[in-house]
């Protein structure tokens, strides 16, 4: 299922996600994702679907949820893996921009030093960089990245779409207790940000359920901190995921959102609930999908999100 929502994002409001990618394809495998590990972490661009196919795709769900009155702020490339790893991302946007609805690509920045990445990106109205830490043992916990990917260089692919994209760059910093909440990573990571010169910085910590159990968000005081010193370097700092999302939208088939919706946001329970008053369905529709194995209710910080289930697979990297 390539096409989802519309989910309210933290950043882009009513975001109707394009998934471009097969479950899973990614240059990292964060331990806070909510997907889950990657068993393969790789860095080659490749095709996978027809930007042809992505595009009719999207048309048909834009004519249709237009007509049932759903608001579309943006139509957002967020999969299950980084985005820029397909090959066919520049023509997919292209094609996109005659719906004439913004858009926005989320991307972990790990191939920012690719000059064909960076054009590719350059098509977008709104691009979103992960910016987790800027020191490399944080970096490799924290990630857990391709082998071949460098630090450095992703800084420095970094620097390079600073300057060169004319479009709404943003950055996204999540914390992680005892990884990268230190006043010494904070200060270091809000000083090359600053340099980037985003509209928006937002500061967050993991709500949904991580890859890793142990994951866990750091102590108030940590995020205030990491607040008070974003402000100090006059960055446009936003504190995001401490709020409940709500009002998903709905196509016409319950079955269908729900599956395409959970692969890459994980939902709570009383948004399940919303997407099944839309759509005048009863909980039965959840008990089949539980019982079928293709979601499951997982519990975490005390609070139930129903997930799409995926095959276990022991985690490797080539």
């Amino acid at each position: 299922m390539m096409i989802f929502g519309p989910v309210p994002s933290r950043r882009l409001g009513a975001s109707l996600g394009i998934n471009n990618l097969p479950v899973k394809h990614c240059s990292y495998s964060c331990v806070y994702c909510q997907v889950g590990p990657t068993p393969l972490t790789e860095v080659e661009r490749r095709t996978f679907y027809s930007p042809e196919e992505i595009y009719r795709q999207v048309q048909e769900r834009v004519k249709n949820l237009q007509e049932k009155g759903e608001k579309i702020d943006y139509l957002s490339f967020v999969p299950d893996g980084e985005p820029t790893l397909d090959l066919n991302l520049g023509r997919e946007i292209i094609l996109l921009r005659q719906l004439k609805i913004p858009i926005a690509v989320i991307t972990n920045a790990s191939l920012l030093w690719r000059e064909d990445v960076r054009l590719d990106l350059q098509a977008a109205d709104l691009v979103s960089v992960k910016i987790g830490t800027v020191k490399k043992g944080s970096w490799e916990k924290i990630h857990r990245p391709y082998p071949g990917l460098s630090l450095d260089q992703i800084l420095y692919g970094l620097r390079l779409f600073s300057r060169e994209y004319r479009g709404k760059l943003i950055t996204e910093t999540l914390l992680v207790k005892g990884l990268n909440d230190s006043q010494s990573e904070i200060r270091a990571v809000a000083e090359f940000i600053q340099a980037l010169s985003p509209e928006r910085a937002y500061l967050g910590v993991p709500t949904r359920p991580p890859a890793e159990t142990w994951v866990k968000p750091p102590l108030p005081e940590k995020v205030n901190l990491a607040y008070q010193i974003f402000q100090q370097q006059k960055l446009p700092v936003e504190l995001m995921g401490f709020q409940s999302e709500n009002s998903f939208g709905f196509s016409g088939d319950i079955f269908a959102d729900i599956l395409a919706t959970t692969a890459v946001h994980p939902l709570e329970k009383e948004q399940v609930k919303q997407l099944l008053e839309k759509a005048s369905a009863d909980w039965s529709v959840v008990e089949k999908l539980v019982g079928s194995g293709l979601v499951r209710w997982v519990n975490y910080r005390k609070r139930q999100f129903l997930i799409r289930w995926l095959p276990s697979q022991k985690s490797k990297k080539i």
